[in-house]
Order: C-alpha cells, then sequence, then structure tokens
C-alpha cells in the first residue's frame, strides 16, 4: 500500500487476516499477527486529497489559527470540490470566513512581458562605446 492511500476494511477474520479494499478498487489483505502499522483515516488535509474524491466532505476553516495563511481561495476550491454530494463548511467566524477565503495567493512568473505603454528602446546588436573613467592608484 502507497503512503496517504485509503480504504475500508471488509472483514478481519478470526485467524487474524485483515481485508481492505482501497479507493482505487483494489482489495489487499494483511496478516494482523505479523507486525503491520495502519493509521485511521478519520481527517486528512486537503493537501493531501487532492485528486481524490469523497461522497462528503467536512471542511474546518478556522479564521483566528496561527496558519490563517493557509486559509485563501486555493485551499477552500480544493476542499469544497473533493466532495460529490456535500461538502460543508465548520468555522469560527462566519463574517470573516468570506475575506479569509477570497484571499488570492497566485505567484507572479518569473519572466513577464512589459506592457505595451512601455516601449523597450532598440539599440543596434553591436555597439561599441568608448567611456572616461576616473581611477584612483595605491
Amino acid at each position: 500500500m502507497a503512503n496517504r492511500e485509503l480504504g475500508v476494511i471488509e472483514s478481519i477474520g478470526g485467524d487474524g487476516q485483515l481485508r481492505l479494499k482501497m479507493d482505487r478498487g483494489r482489495a489487499v489483505e494483511l496478516d494482523l499477527n505479523s507486525p503491520v502499522h495502519l493509521d485511521h483515516g478519520y481527517a486528512v488535509t486537503s493537501h493531501s486529497s487532492q485528486g481524490q474524491t469523497a461522497d462528503r466532505v467536512l471542511i474546518n476553516a478556522d479564521t483566528e489559527l496561527g496558519a490563517k495563511d493557509l486559509l485563501n481561495s486555493r485551499m477552500a476550491y480544493v476542499a469544497v470540490s473533493r466532495g460529490a454530494h456535500d461538502a460543508q463548511i465548520f468555522t469560527n467566524n462566519a463574517s470573516a470566513l468570506g475575506q479569509a477565503l477570497s484571499r488570492d495567493v497566485s505567484h507572479a512568473p518569473a519572466i513577464q512581458q512589459a506592457p505595451a505603454s512601455q516601449a523597450i528602446e532598440q539599440r543596434p546588436a553591436h555597439v561599441h562605446e568608448i567611456g572616461q573613467g576616473l581611477g584612483m592608484g595605491m
């Protein structure tokens, strides 16, 4: 099984065999008599849920958290779009939520085309410039 892969327990046999049905349709059997590590998937972050779909999604949007910069339009889109049938947002401050979720965190591209109003002076490819300098010798 891959990290962050989710599944549902189908059965636990009396002999210690655990049968899981993974979200991608694959069946997995594990022997609980051997060392096995499984985490309960009660909740996942919106970041780790990208590419996954759930029937219903519950979103905690705390406007007073120390990491409030993570509460933005991109997080809202990713979190809400995971739910196939239902998405519910729970918050501590409904009046501040709209402003927090409207925060745009898009970055400007590293190279931007200059606007037409800022014409760039064209210079010949080969220009010899002679300058006069002032130097101080030691």
